[in-house]
């Protein structure tokens, strides 16, 4: 820590204003080329992989199997969680953060250089759910790394404000991945299925020793050097993951329900509404791009107006809110986009996008604040990626219910109606915890805390 660091009531160490102001771009930086990689398998999903990889099967068999590959990416986001949850909380938050962005870097890049299936056959999806495996194990552990990192750098009356910057990493991703997508779209079909599709992907290597480089420049968290003197004075603590889930097993449920909208919301709104665009509809797969690349600069604006407004409300109220928005404007977003005129479909995905991101504004705030800091990483990690695994599985139910319901949208619209609800029943339960949680002096780690149900 530089000079400039102060230390208030609670004894702990707040990083100074050139600390945060590096802290910051690092965590946002990285995180965005982090979720560039991932987002890029979700529009190739879309849009290359059901042709390329599955060619034998019909158009919509094989767009389902290409979301369950996409699938298989949340699936493996708890193992991640658990591992590097177990890494950041015994051998630091900046360990893990280094680890997940090589893994992703170099699964990415190789997605890349995959052959389709008419060169090695069966052999072709395969290692396209194995790489996409291994993004998800990284991803696992990467979204509360960089959060962590960034609110226990900073001091807890600005935690709305300092949580929405690591999650304007998901809106750059976006507009990195779909703007690739859209330049090599431009490519004729022939030459986009042959090789211009790739060119994204090879792309992750270069960002890879980039972020890297940011990723190494980084501080340790306080909180953890705090946590490593305690261990060297009283031995090391329990198993963090299974501490987690033995004392505020009630309150990993509230985070999972908390975190919903901004992962399963957002993939219904981007990942699906690309594919039920092009293929259900028959719209050019440039608008459908285009629609995700204004609905991100859309959720840039609604993040950080959110997290400024969550510093005076308080972050829980916030979600709550915007999972209330979001149930109301379900059906009205996909009734603009059914229209299939392009700037009423513009206009529904953006809307859906930039509503959907009032909660995902300062969810990172509202269950990093949960759970005490001895198992905050395996326990945020835990929590969020439980509710990725639901998440991931959105596109997929929302393919087959378009399926069941003869192409018509209210199956889906109801669906995103759901989850709305829970993120909404997940914000308001986590208000009255997070009140207690301020209102005491100091966090005693150490002491048994119960779980909330």
């Amino acid at each position: 820590m530089s000079s400039n660091s102060t230390t208030p009531p609670t004894g702990r160490t707040v990083a100074g204003a050139a600390d945060i102001k590096r802290l910051l771009s690092a965590a946002f930086i990285g995180t965005a080329l982090e979720w560039y990689d991932y987002f890029l398998y979700g529009t190739a999903a879309a849009l290359v992989f059901n042709r390329l990889f599955f060619p034998s099967l019909d158009a919509t068999t094989a767009t389902i199997a290409s979301f369950v590959t996409f699938a298989v990416g949340f699936a493996a986001r708890p193992i991640g969680a658990a591992i590097f949850g177990h890494i950041g909380d015994r051998y630091g938050r900046k360990a893990a953060l280094i680890i997940t962005v090589v893994m992703m870097g170099v699964a990415t890049g190789c997605i890349g250089l995959l052959p389709s299936y008419d060169t090695i056959g069966i052999w072709a999806p395969v290692l396209l759910a194995v790489l996409r495996f291994v993004q998800g194990i990284s991803v696992g552990g990467e979204w509360s790394g960089a959060m962590l990192l960034t609110l226990e750098h900073t001091p807890k009356e600005k935690h709305g404000t300092y949580s929405a910057v690591p999650q304007l990493g998901s809106p750059v991703g976006t507009l990195l991945s779909s703007g690739a997508f859209a330049l090599v779209g431009l490519l004729p079909d022939d030459a986009f299925y042959a090789w211009g599709w790739r060119i994204p992907f090879l792309a992750a290597f270069g960002l890879l020793v980039f972020a890297l480089y940011l990723r190494l420049r980084i501080e340790e968290s306080p909180v953890f050097r705090a946590m490593i003197e305690d261990a060297e004075k009283n031995g090391p603590a329990p198993a963090p993951l299974v501490e987690a889930f033995r004392k505020t097993w009630g309150r990993m449920i509230i985070s999972v329900l908390a975190a919903f909208l901004g992962i399963g919301g957002f993939f219904l709104l981007t990942t699906f509404m690309i594919s039920y665009g092009t293929e259900q509809l028959g719209i050019a797969k440039s608008v459908m791009l285009n629609a995700t690349l204004l609905a991100a600069v859309a959720e840039m604006v609604v993040i950080y107006i959110g997290g400024r407004i969550a510093d005076r409300v308080g972050p829980w109220k916030v979600c709550a809110v915007g999972g209330v928005l979001s149930v109301l404007v379900a059906f009205p977003v996909f009734w603009l986009v059914d229209t299939g005129q392009t700037v009423l479909v513009i206009l529904g995905v953006t809307l859906g996008v930039a509503v959907i991101s009032i909660p995902y504004a300062t969810i990172g705030a509202v269950v990093t604040d949960l759970f005490p800091e001895t198992f905050r990483y395996s326990a945020v990690a835990m929590s969020y990626n439980l509710s990725g695994v639901l998440g991931g599985f959105v596109p997929l139910l929302a393919a087959w219910l378009t399926g069941v319901t003869d192409g018509a949208s209210w199956g889906v619209a109801l669906l995103l109606v759901l989850i709305a609800a829970c993120t909404a029943a997940g914000s308001f339960l986590a208000g009255p915890l997070l009140g207690s949680r301020s209102a005491t002096p100091s966090e005693n780690t150490s002491a048994p805390q119960k779980a909330t149900a």
